[in-house]
């Protein structure tokens, strides 16, 4: 898992190994995303998308608890389930009788949560949940890792863009670095586009975009 290049290839080495791990049939990780939906990146089956996505748009559920309450979420068995009985339903119908929720998180926060699906019930004892609170400790901290790390790519890359484009501006309307910033930071804000993306466009069409 740690690695793994990127965000959605580490979290596809965790589901993977989960299920080598784990009795389970079926894994996924949503993954906490800031101000929206929580993004659903690897699953080991289409089943596990289509839970995923119910829950989320009910906003009400095992995954959903998990992730905002940052608990752990053991389901035994779906036909026995009475907290979330349409979700069951559907789950049910999909042939999931096992559910387990483990919250993915570090010092910082909740960086998502990862779930198992088993097509018996009783999947999940003691030792399952052990493992699976393990594993899911180490998948939280390569997730973290890994957004630093392309967050990180994509800021280097977009002072790169930043700089190309100000050197455009300064070369062909004789300004200095502060100016050249300031034309492309009012550019940004007039036409609520991002600066990286006024910087790109500037550089591929080697003129402002228009107001």
């Amino acid at each position: 898992m740690h690695e793994a290049e990127g965000v959605e290839e580490t979290v596809q080495a965790v589901v993977d190994f989960a299920l080598q791990a784990l009795n389970c049939e079926y894994a996924g990780v949503a993954l906490h995303a800031a101000g929206g939906r929580p993004e659903v990146p690897a699953v080991t089956d289409p089943t596990v998308a289509e839970i995923y996505h119910f829950q989320m748009a009910a906003g009400d559920g095992p995954l959903v608890q998990c992730l905002r309450e940052r608990t752990t979420v053991l389901v035994p068995d779906t036909f026995e389930e009475k907290r979330w009985p349409e979700w069951a339903e559907k789950v049910r119908g999909l042939g999931v009788r096992s559910v387990l929720d483990v919250p993915l998180w570090t010092g910082s926060g909740t960086v998502g949560v990862l779930g198992l699906y088993g097509k018996s019930i009783d999947v999940f004892g003691p030792d399952e949940e052990a493992i699976a609170y393990i594993l899911a400790r180490h998948a939280a901290v390569a997730v973290a890792t890994a957004r630093r790390e392309e967050n990180l790519r994509v800021a280097v890359d977009a002072r790169k863009l930043v700089g190309q484009a100000m050197g455009i501006l300064m070369e062909r309307y004789n300004l200095n670095g502060d100016q050249a910033f300031q034309v492309l930071r009012r550019y940004s804000q007039d036409t609520n586009t991002k600066l990286r993306e006024v910087a790109q466009e500037l550089i591929d069409s080697r003129r402002l975009p228009r107001v």
